[in-house]
């Protein structure tokens, strides 16, 4: 088995290497510079969006921290985060729910974009003060995502919560900063912040 991460340790590949913590995978990491090596070859073969993360497991490349979540919950089921039958449902609404609207609506914040009423028609978040309330809902409706029980999709969900307040592109509501809570204490979380903050650190 060959496993090797792609990714820069500021950036969304901080999503994917949480997951492979999480899995307890034996993997390498590749770590690249956003101007020059993630933008030529060999990386641009791995994936032509020149974006990190990209994850390669036996010869298979996956891009999408989502998808990498999910991949991996399904390749290594021991770690038991690939959803149960009573928590498919859940698990894949939320997990694409937070890849989709939840991903478009906080960036175009960031970016200073809010749409017009008909532009909201068109875009497939609509609003994001909706997308936050409906966000909240999910969050606050179980002690995990899917329900009782830790998932990869709360990786990904966990993610986006966890950066949305800490960069102020979503607010700091008291389900969002729960569900945080009990994800950043997990072992593998603090292990693949702290592997990632010691690059950033060796960087610098």
């Amino acid at each position: 088995m060959t496993l090797t991460l792609y990714t820069n340790p500021m950036s969304r590949g901080r999503i994917a290497r949480w997951m492979l913590e999480e899995v307890e995978a034996a993997y390498e990491t590749v770590v690249l510079d956003y101007d020059t090596t993630m933008k030529a070859e060999p990386y641009l073969s791995i994936n032509p969006m020149a974006k990190v993360p990209a994850i390669v497991h036996n010869y298979k490349t996956i891009t999408e921290c989502a998808a990498i979540c999910a991949y991996l919950a399904d390749a290594f089921p021991d770690a038991e985060l690939a959803p149960r039958d009573e928590e498919r449902a859940d698990y894949y609404r939320w997990l694409f729910y937070a890849a989709g609207p939840v991903e478009a609506a906080t960036g175009n914040r960031a970016l200073g974009v809010v749409p017009d009423a008909a532009q909201q028609r068109m875009i497939g978040y609509g609003s994001f003060d909706r997308v936050i309330d409906v966000l909240e809902q999910g969050v606050a409706a179980h002690p995990y995502i899917a329900g009782d029980r830790f998932t990869a999709a709360d990786v990904y969900v966990g993610s986006q919560v966890i950066w949305g307040m800490q960069f102020g592109w979503m607010p700091k509501r008291e389900a969002f900063a729960q569900y945080a809570a009990r994800l950043i204490e997990r072992p593998a979380y603090l292990r693949a912040a702290s592997l990632d903050d010691a690059l950033i650190a060796v960087a610098a």
